[in-house]
């Protein structure tokens, strides 16, 4: 199992409010990205927060003999402590009113991929054909579409695209998404903040990565969101057997 991962200010923002880490457990990976939000620094001390506190929560509980179920509620664990961090830096500390983060997490081991997110930080399967997002965005638009209020192609363009209805840190309690990935001999996947999805298409982004040496794929993916104008700060993490 191998990783990279990279993250890039992008060409419009002051400061980037992203985050991302990889790490191995064993022959194991935990991968982890987050976008930060709220006002000045919020954003980033959010992400920052998010991931430590994740990967603090994680390592501590972590066995090799956990099974599957054991772990996925590990990973909804972690989050949730991330969560109560968060929140309680916010309440008290008013210059960190709305401060929270998405989070996208991936632990894949030799046979399974399990994956955790919480707002619209994205996890996609590489396939031999394409992607496959596994994930669903927590935003306005989402919901509306699966109320069946606008169409996907509206939804790829609505106002309220980037508006978020579930982050970590925002409430006291956080629900998170999980998704459990059985495999059998190879198995890629790619996690991203929206300065990477949204906007670059998942053909852009496959042909990236079907076109890139791996030691290379990350570099390559920043590097087309800032050709698509880079008005966003981009994090990307790719894990491949």
């Amino acid at each position: 199992m191998r990783f990279r991962c990279g993250t890039d200010i992008g060409l419009r923002r002051e400061e980037n409010q992203d985050a991302v880490r990889c790490e191995y457990f064993g022959h194991n990976v935990l991968a982890v990205v987050c976008d930060g939000m709220g006002g000045e620094r919020a954003g980033k001390e959010a992400s920052a927060l998010a991931i430590e506190e994740f990967f603090q929560r994680f390592s501590a509980d972590y066995k090799e003999s956990l099974s599957d179920e054991d772990i996925r509620k590990l990973l909804i664990s972690s989050i949730s402590a991330a969560n109560s961090v968060i929140y309680t830096r916010a309440r008290f500390d008013f210059t960190n009113f709305g401060m929270g983060t998405t989070c996208v997490a991936a632990f894949v081991t030799k046979k399974t991929a399990f994956i955790a997110n919480v707002g619209d930080s994205r996890a996609y399967l590489i396939t031999d054909t394409g992607l496959v997002r596994i994930t669903t965005d927590h935003n306005v638009a989402s919901v509306l579409y699966e109320q069946g209020k606008i169409t996907e192609e509206e939804m790829e363009v609505h106002p309220q695209k980037h508006m978020l209805v579930r982050a970590v840190g925002v409430e006291k309690t956080v629900l998170t998404d999980t998704f459990m990935l059985d495999y059998e001999d190879k198995i890629s996947l790619l996690l991203c903040s929206d300065g990477l999805s949204g906007y670059c298409g998942d053909d852009e982004i496959y042909s990236v990565i079907l076109n890139s040496d791996f030691d290379d794929v990350a570099d390559e993916l920043i590097k087309l969101a800032l050709r698509k104008g880079g008005r966003d700060n981009v994090t990307v993490a790719v894990i491949s057997d």
